[in-house]
């Protein structure tokens, strides 16, 4: 049986993620979320925000994604691209700034807890889960 090709729409959409991280008894953790559909490891990522910059963006996806609040630091540490799959079945480029968020307050109860896991693990331990490899430089790059 022959597939039929992706199609993707020509326009990158341009996305917002925050790098949750805090200071572990053994080094850097960093939290990942896994993602509604595919469950695969993600920062917490969504689309730009009216009225916010795109670092307080990045921590409300944060908030609503992983239920984490902190102290969020401009610039971006980089920038990585994925492949999102629309709901039609067509696929679109994004791209995403990366933004450091320092945890500071882990709430026990938030928006999509029923729709997401999260776990805290070592820098490594999180660019190795990740699929993008670019997210993952970032994350191995990052250091406090």
């Amino acid at each position: 049986m022959i597939e039929p090709p992706i199609r993707t729409q020509r326009a990158e959409r341009r996305q917002v993620a925050a790098l949750c991280w805090r200071r572990g008894t053994a080094g850097l953790e960093v939290l990942l979320v896994t993602s509604r559909e595919s469950r695969r490891w993600v920062t917490p990522k969504g689309g730009r925000m009216p009225g916010l910059t795109d670092a307080q963006a990045a921590a409300a996806e944060a908030l609503e994604e992983a239920g984490v609040e902190g102290v969020v630091v401009e610039p971006p540490l980089g920038t990585f691209r994925y492949l999102k799959w629309l709901k039609r079945g067509e696929a679109r480029w994004c791209v995403v700034s990366l933004y450091a968020l320092e945890v500071t307050v882990e709430h026990a109860t938030w928006q999509e807890q029923h729709e997401r896991e999260r776990r805290w693990m070592s820098a490594e331990q999180a660019a190795t889960s990740v699929s993008e490899p670019d997210l993952a430089e970032i994350i191995r790059g990052f250091s406090i």
